[in-house]
């Protein structure tokens, strides 16, 4: 399955799970605008560290959305590499799988899209 996918089916379960518990997933929604629209860390450098957090906890869904997130915020391959290198540094083995991971995502959403024939 393509990485664009796995986002989508994983923002498709979230929006059924969020409509079971509307007021946790309200109150998480309230918690990550609070941390990402405050302090002194510009939104990009917050989202390098989540990835790095999801790289640590091997949480693949976590890594897509983040991913997602860095290029929309203007994030660069290079970056990208910097904070995959310092996760392995870190995590070892298991955080090499894991980056590997965030980097195909990377370069997939990265793609240029292909016109449908």
């Amino acid at each position: 399955m393509s990485y664009k996918a796995k986002i989508s089916e994983m923002r498709g379960e979230i929006r059924v799970m969020n409509k079971l518990i509307p007021d946790a997933a309200a109150g998480f929604g309230t918690l990550s605008k609070a941390v990402k629209e405050s302090g002194p860390l510009s939104f990009k450098e917050k989202e390098y560290i989540a990835l790095a957090i999801a790289i640590s906890q091997r949480c693949e869904p976590c890594i897509n959305f983040h991913v997602e997130a860095l290029m929309k915020s203007g994030a660069t391959r290079e970056e990208l590499g910097d904070v995959l290198a310092m996760s392995i540094q870190m995590g070892g083995g298991p955080a090499l799988m894991y980056a590997a991971h965030a980097l195909a995502c990377w370069d997939e959403l990265a793609a240029p899209a292909v016109a449908a024939e």
